[in-house]
């Protein structure tokens, strides 16, 4: 059995949880995330460890599915705006997604603002799943207001289009203690660019803890086992990994590490509208 095989048979054995008590028990509107790239291998192993452990998290189960696929498609300005002001750590900067629940349908427009005080602003609302891969004029609108709040120039978001997709298959688990916790792990990563250019990153999965503050149990387990959390952003990182002009300094530990044993792929899976 390959590690990918044994991730799955260890995620089908934790006892099962569904949506509504995964948000009442950890809803964790104030959290400390900490991103982890780990190798299959080590992901495996990790997940069969705390399949045996004292109080085993138990999995999100939507449908009978506890490895849901997710869809996320980026906007940018064709000078790629929002990628500039992240790798150059501007204080004020954005960043804009629809994500898809590929297996229930539905859709949702994300945006993420942070503005001169350094303080973040997530906004998430319904959106039409057949525009997922374009923006909607009302969307626009929306966006320029969020960017304006900013110090963004507004007219900005009518350069908007997509520039990259993310899929991915995550599971969700809910971590057991005094005060719950959460972590996501995602598999079968995969990044394409609007022209169809893309890779994959078969070797490893990306592991991200949610915690109310101090580390958690799978935090100091990732920590014994030698892994620590990188500086990675899927959108960002993946840009840089797709276009060796673009700054890369922020994610130069995970792009020489992780990514670069990814494999690149072209299929038609445009991102473009």
């Amino acid at each position: 059995m390959n590690a990918r095989d044994r991730a799955a048979d260890a995620i089908a054995a934790f006892p099962a949880i569904g949506l509504d008590a995964l948000t009442t028990d950890a809803a964790l509107l104030t959290r400390v995330d900490r991103k982890y790239v780990v190798p299959m291998d080590a992901t495996a192993s990790l997940l069969h460890t705390l399949t045996h452990a004292e109080g085993a998290p138990a999995a999100l189960e939507i449908g009978g599915e506890r490895e849901l696929a997710y869809r996320s498609v980026y906007f940018d300005t064709p000078d790629l705006l929002s990628f500039r002001l992240a790798a150059h750590g501007r204080r004020r900067r954005f960043k804009l997604r629809t994500r898809t629940y590929v297996d229930s349908g539905a859709a949702y427009l994300e945006l993420k603002t942070r503005g001169a005080r350094g303080l973040t602003r997530k906004d998430r609302d319904a959106y039409d799943l057949d525009a997922a891969d374009r923006l909607t004029a009302e969307a626009r609108g929306e966006v320029a207001e969020a960017l304006d709040a900013i110090g963004v120039e507004p007219q900005r978001a009518d350069d908007l289009d997509a520039r990259l997709q993310t899929l991915y298959r995550r599971t969700t688990l809910l971590l057991p203690g005094t005060i719950p916790s959460r972590a996501t792990i995602d598999l079968d990563l995969r990044w394409v660019d609007a022209d169809g250019e893309g890779f994959t990153l078969p070797r490893f999965a990306i592991v991200e803890t949610k915690s109310p503050g101090q580390a958690g149990a799978l935090d100091r387990a990732l920590w014994r086992a030698g892994h620590r959390p990188q500086r990675i952003s899927k959108y960002a990182t993946g840009m840089a990994a797709l276009r060796s002009d673009l700054p890369r300094n922020r994610w130069t530990r995970v792009l020489a590490g992780p990514f670069a044993s990814s494999h690149p792929t072209r299929k038609d899976l445009s991102c473009a509208a």
